[in-house]
């Protein structure tokens, strides 16, 4: 199934959290701490700025972001989970 994103929306496959700590403590299900980094998958054409001119997404497909804990909204496609956020609910690139 193919996602086109409307405006500022970007589609991020979320990556999966630690398993482990760096002293090598397992880390069960119940106490890891909810995605917050993801590969961006589909961006939309980006927003409308106030004299009608559309502005284009600083990030671009394949980027790998950070977003903010509890920004966006889950999605499930072809049993894949994925988040759609603003482009404002990303904070940072990671290169």
């Amino acid at each position: 199934m193919k996602v086109d994103p409307l405006d500022d929306r970007i589609v991020v496959e979320p990556m999966e959290a630690e398993e482990k700590t760096k002293g090598g403590i397992v880390i069960p299900d119940s106490a890891k701490e909810k995605p917050v980094k993801g590969k961006v998958i589909a961006i939309g054409p980006g927003r409308v700025a106030d004299d009608g001119k559309r502005i284009a997404p600083s990030v671009k497909k394949g980027d790998t972001v950070v977003y903010a804990k509890y920004g966006g909204m889950e999605i499930e496609i072809d049993g894949k989970e994925y988040m759609i956020l603003r482009e404002s609910d990303i904070l940072a690139k990671i290169g």
